[in-house]
């Protein structure tokens, strides 16, 4: 899931390099962090939210597949 999620958000933007993942698994589920450099990060969230809304939707959707429960926060 980690490959998957890196893949997405460095076809997003400019600095694909400059793109970390890091899975957090907890008691209550998984937590995904993502890493952008600060020029990227308004292409990852988007206009209004809705590329962060659609990744974190995805990611969901994933994790539900594998049993677990999923959050995707991008962290600067």
């Amino acid at each position: 899931m980690k490959d998957f999620i890196a893949y997405l958000i460095k076809n997003l933007v400019d600095q694909p390099d400059s793109v970390d993942v890091q899975i957090i698994d907890g008691h209550q589920g998984t937590i995904i962090e993502v890493r952008v450099s600060n020029e990227d990060v308004a292409k990852v969230v988007g206009r209004q939210g809705k590329t962060i809304k659609s990744l974190r939707t995805i990611a969901m959707t994933v994790g539900a597949r594998f049993g677990r429960r999923v959050r995707l926060e991008l962290v600067h």
